[in-house]
């Protein structure tokens, strides 16, 4: 793994679903995070389409991606296909 990409899963794991306190990776709301030159493209979802959250968590992913060395871009795309279920998640480290 890159520095870079490192950097990216990093951020990424720094951005917190407000209702749960846990970041998006293990929410398993990031579906992917690639980095293409100097720009990072991202596709998330949110757990409910409509969720009256999604902007700030747009923004969150966009502000985090775009703290990382190295990234000067970034494009954060929302999707709901697949749709978001709790199997995504990563379990619980205990």
């Amino acid at each position: 793994m890159t520095d870079i990409a490192a950097g990216l899963e990093q951020a990424l794991r720094g951005v917190c679903d407000p209702e749960t306190g846990r970041d998006l990776i293990a929410m398993g709301m990031i579906y992917e995070a690639r980095i293409v030159g100097v720009s990072a493209h991202v596709t998330m979802t949110t757990t409910t389409r409509g969720c009256p959250l999604t902007e700030m968590l747009r923004l969150g992913v966009e502000a985090a991606v775009l703290a990382v060395p190295g990234i000067e871009a970034a494009e954060i795309r929302l999707s709901w296909d697949p749709p978001w279920t709790p199997e995504r998640m990563e379990p619980l480290p205990f």
